[in-house]
């Protein structure tokens, strides 16, 4: 079992504001999540503004979802070397700053820069932020509210950017889905300024492991860059498996590396404690699902029931009402009670019935009596599993490492987005030319009727994930009562700290 710590210095006490610090750490958090499916929305208005190809469009995604996934590890060290604080405010400026300059893009160029600096700043952005809550909320009952909030965030910022990317590009224009990052940066620099904490250190500062940050920044890069690939050409061009296999090679290089350097980057132990690898594993999963969640029911209300933007994103408020109801009865209800070893397949299972649910769409379908349950079952499920997930993941670690501790949690649903972008774009295209195959003459009616195969396909492999995911957590987590005993373990641990004398300092 890894070492346990509590999370903030010994003997420090909660900050009285600690409840502003989660405020503004929620506003930054909601800032980059919505931002990975805000700009979606935009994208046609962008193409038909700066008048770049359909071939060319993806890379207003991918350039964020690159630089964001890539750096996220780097990101969270640099985090925990500056202070968080710093780091914060940092990201928040720098995020503002990328969103500017996006909004006020002229050439299809300058966007996609735009959309890199994004991502890079938001990989400093999205660990930190974590971690700012894991060192603030020390008290059980204050850090499972806490990361109630924060889960809930995570889980529903996918479908709030469909709302508010509707709303902005239908009633004013596409770069206000830009410029409403700057809005919001502001809003965060003045609570980050206020309200986080600056911690104390009375340790030298360690240095940054630099080989090891080269390794997996490229490694997540290559894999990254492969899955997204894989989403448009096919899983045998050298364009996306060269990529994969080069990730592969790198990773292997930086666990090994990891074993044997004086300040590793990632200490094994973080990633290797039975809890923490099972948080990430249902994070990567979740991320996965979701995927198909936002990018399949999206394309069939639009392009198959032919609603709005507008009316997309308020299709989705059902679910986001769910979510943040059930993550906050698990937090600080379930969680407590009976651990993440049950309350997190329960979620899974969940979402997964609410995927086998969405199989039986078709072109006459109705929202109140068949999109709305499902959306309920995915909402239920996404807010019982995510934030006992994350609570998890971002428990015992040392307040040395809890920025890139933290940022594996991002990492883990970055890396399970892109995942299930290219799995299950490849699995509904398959679907399409298979039944198209089977079915043909070619007809518009067809065309159709194919389409909706593929969604069906793409959610029903959706389920497959949860299910898989509702096996693995439930095998790994371990008992409540185990769990506890850790706890326990911990206190002792930050008592005995706050017994020793302070070390004297240097001369």
């Amino acid at each position: 079992m890894s070492q346990i710590s509590s999370g903030a210095p010994a003997g420090s006490a909660p900050s009285s504001r600690r409840w502003l610090t989660l405020a503004t750490v929620a506003i930054a958090q909601l800032m980059v999540v919505l931002d990975a499916t805000i700009v979606n929305i935009a994208l046609p208005a962008a193409q038909a503004d700066l008048g770049f190809s359909d071939g060319d469009r993806q890379w207003v995604v991918t350039a964020y979802s690159l630089a964001f996934g890539s750096l996220l590890l780097l990101g969270g060290r640099i985090s925990d070397l500056i202070g968080r604080k710093r780091a914060f405010i940092i990201g928040l400026i720098g995020f503002a700053v990328a969103s500017a300059l996006g909004g006020a893009a002229g050439t299809f160029g300058l966007l996609v820069a735009a959309r890199a600096l994004q991502g890079a700043f938001g990989a400093l952005l999205a660990p930190t932020a974590l971690a700012v809550l894991t060192t603030t909320f020390t008290v059980p009952k204050e850090r499972a509210r806490a990361f109630g909030v924060f889960g809930a965030i995570a889980g529903a910022g996918g479908a709030i950017g469909l709302l508010l990317g509707g709303v902005l590009t239908e009633n004013l224009d596409w770069r206000w889905n830009l410029y409403i990052n700057v809005v919001i940066a502001v809003l965060g620099v003045v609570g980050g300024v206020l309200f986080v904490r600056r911690a104390a250190r009375t340790e030298p500062r360690p240095r940054l492991d630099v080989p090891g940050t080269i390794l997996v920044s490229l490694a997540l890069f290559a894999l990254v860059y492969g899955f997204s690939n894989a989403a448009s050409e096919q899983w045998s061009s050298p364009l996306t498996w060269v990529p994969l296999v080069v990730a592969a090679v790198l990773l292997v290089a930086f666990v090994l590396w990891q074993t044997r350097a004086s300040h590793p980057l990632l200490p094994l132990r973080i990633v290797l404690d039975r809890d923490r690898a099972a948080a990430y594993i249902a994070i990567l999963i979740a991320g996965s699902g979701m995927f198909g969640i936002f990018l399949f029911v999206t394309y069939y209300l639009e392009a198959s029931l032919r609603y709005s933007p507008i009316q997309t994103g308020l299709a989705f408020l059902p679910m986001i009402g769910m979510l943040v109801l059930m993550a906050q009865l698990s937090t600080n209800i379930f969680v407590p009670r009976v651990g993440p070893k049950i309350m997190v397949p329960i979620g899974m299972v969940l979402a997964g019935s609410g995927m086998v649910y969405l199989t039986h769409l078709g072109a006459g379908s109705s929202y109140a009596a068949d999109i709305l349950p499902p959306f309920l079952f995915l909402g239920a499920g996404m807010g019982t599993m995510m934030p006992a997930a994350i609570q998890s993941a971002t428990f015992g670690l040392d307040r040395h490492f809890a920025g890139v501790g933290s940022a594996m949690v991002n990492t883990s649903q970055q890396v399970g987005g892109s995942i299930g972008t290219a799995l299950l774009n490849t699995l509904a295209a398959s679907a399409v030319t298979a039944y198209l195959a089977d079915h043909g003459p070619a007809s518009p009616q067809l065309a159709m009727d194919a389409q909706l195969h593929s969604y069906t396909v793409a959610y029903l492999w959706c389920a497959g994930f949860f299910a898989l995911g509702a096996v693995l957590t439930g095998t790994m987590f371990r008992t409540h009562r185990a769990r506890r005993s850790a706890a326990a373990a911990a206190e002792e641990l930050a008592a005995a700290a706050a017994a020793r004398p302070a070390p004297a300092p240097a001369a």
